[in-house]
């Protein structure tokens, strides 16, 4: 079978796995034969949310001209597998969440994990000990615990854990789940802070690995099993809130000879390892330090990464996640949080929120992205509660003093991705003959492909997708996004 991007889990190359294997292969054959493409539409200045707006039939294509605007299709050209899309349970979401009436809890959760009624999240992020979204720094352990004695998760059992198992629950029982530390205990720091960076000492490296296996057995017997851990968010970043900072030679030799070594101790090998989890500004480096040792890139998944470096004067730097997989083609890509900062309530409806997470989808999936989450899954008409201050934008809020929930665009953005694209569908080839439009292409495992369509200019466009001989025409609105199902 053609090798596509990496393979999630290590396969064992029996006659029944090849034979599953190959029946996949087949299943994912494409041909324009009688099908019919169903376009669904979300665009600025319109009721337009999600909304089916076409249903199309290919005909006969001729060579496209230089004036036309052309989406080229090629099915039989395969990339990385997709693993999900989805966002994080942090503590505020979970604070908000329970002050919500049973009815409109419902509503959330079908928004976000119902394929059928919402968007179909199929990931979940969520955090060790407390991060800015809480309400306020909190441990598992009493300072000075060294030997974990006192570890204890009754903190998240009152608003995070039973968020989690409802939204795994909606979501049909199962939900990719990774964990992710802000900062180890103060007393196992250089700062003897969580907040501020600061080091984690190493006297207490084996400490903090016996921790995440401490978080990940617990979790399980509350039935919320851990797919993946990383190893600290934003490595690089002295914040004001939770944070510990770790050079590449840090995080490399903690994995090497502690996090790795101790998950596979305690037969938790499955688990796995996402380092950096921060920009991708310096991602590259990183990796190449972490990757280049064999000792330590044997337990490592992957690379996480945030969208946080810069928006201003141009584009992010989308180039560094093709230039990881591309040096590094057998390992995982995972975008694990991105948001719009500085909150304010009368940007609820800005568009270009919306059109920033359709700019960066697209692009970090053209470039080998694997799966992509969001930051908070909901937050409150303050954009938060946040216990530094740091408030900012989720795809929905809820209005605690009303009980409404409030959908931004940014939702229907998301799930012009999380809806039509299925855990286990390839990346397929996609090239667009016009900067004016932006486009991704995905083949799921029935043979479906889903193609995402986004336009960020002014004036509405008519383009061609064109696979092989066959076309069909189709018309998107001025600041929209849309998605081809055929």
């Amino acid at each position: 079978m053609k090798k596509i991007g990496f393979i999630i889990t290590c396969l064992c190359f029996s006659s029944t796995v090849f034979s599953q294997a190959k029946s996949q292969k087949q299943q994912q054959e494409f041909s324009t034969k009688n099908k019919k493409i169903t376009v669904y539409t979300t665009a600025e200045n319109s009721n337009l949310k999600l909304t089916s707006t076409d249903n199309l039939v290919f005909s006969a294509s001729k060579q496209p001209l230089e004036t036309e605007t052309s989406i080229f299709v090629e099915p039989s050209k395969k990339f990385q597998k997709f693993m999900g899309i989805g966002g994080a349970a942090t503590d505020a979401s979970a604070e908000v969440f329970a002050k919500l009436s049973k009815e409109k809890q419902t509503e959330f959760l079908n928004a976000y994990y119902d394929k059928q009624k919402g968007i179909g999240y199929s990931l979940l992020r969520t955090t060790i000990q407390s991060s800015d979204f809480s309400s306020g720094s909190y441990s598992y352990i009493k300072e000075g615990d060294k030997d974990l004695k006192t570890f204890s998760i009754e903190h998240d059992k009152q608003y995070r854990i039973p968020l989690i198992k409802q939204a795994i629950k909606t979501a049909g029982g199962k939900l990719t789940t990774y964990a992710t530390p802000w900062s180890p205990n103060a007393f196992m720091k250089s700062n003897n802070n969580v907040l501020k960076g600061g080091t984690l000492l190493p006297e207490y490296y084996q400490t903090w690995a016996n921790f995440y296996v401490k978080f990940i057995k617990v979790y399980e017997k509350e039935g919320i099993p851990i797919w993946g851990t990383s190893t600290q968010n934003e490595p690089m970043a002295v914040q004001s809130w939770e944070s510990c900072i770790y050079t590449a030679e840090n995080e490399r030799d903690f994995i090497k000879n502690y996090l790795g070594p101790t998950l596979k101790k305690e037969k938790l090998n499955n688990v796995k390892i996402i380092i950096w989890d921060h920009n991708r500004d310096l991602m590259n480096q990183r990796a190449n330090v972490i990757y280049s040792d064999p000792e330590a890139s044997k337990y490592v998944w992957g690379t996480g990464f945030h969208w946080y470096e810069t928006w201003s004067g141009g584009l992010p730097m989308f180039d560094n996640v093709r230039k990881v997989h591309e040096a590094y083609p057998d390992k995982g890509l995972l975008f694990t949080e991105g948001c719009v900062e500085r909150f304010d309530a009368a940007k609820y409806q800005f568009w270009p929120n919306a059109e920033k997470y359709g700019i960066a989808m697209i692009n970090d999936f053209n470039n080998g992205t694997n799966g992509w989450t969001d930051w908070n899954i909901l937050l409150d008409q303050n954009g938060g509660p946040n216990h530094v201050g740091n408030f900012c934008f989720a795809p929905i809020h809820a209005d605690t003093t009303t009980g409404e929930l409030i959908y931004t665009p940014s939702y229907y953005y998301i799930g012009h991705f999380s809806k039509f694209i299925h855990l286990n569908a390839v990346r397929i080839s996609s090239a667009v003959s016009k900067s004016n439009l932006l486009s991704t292409s995905f083949l799921n495992t029935d043979g479906t492909v889903a193609t995402i369509v986004m336009n960020q200019t002014d004036k509405e466009i008519n383009y061609n997708l064109i696979i092989a001989s066959e076309k069909i025409l189709v018309k998107i609105p001025a600041h929209a996004i849309q998605t081809l199902v055929y």
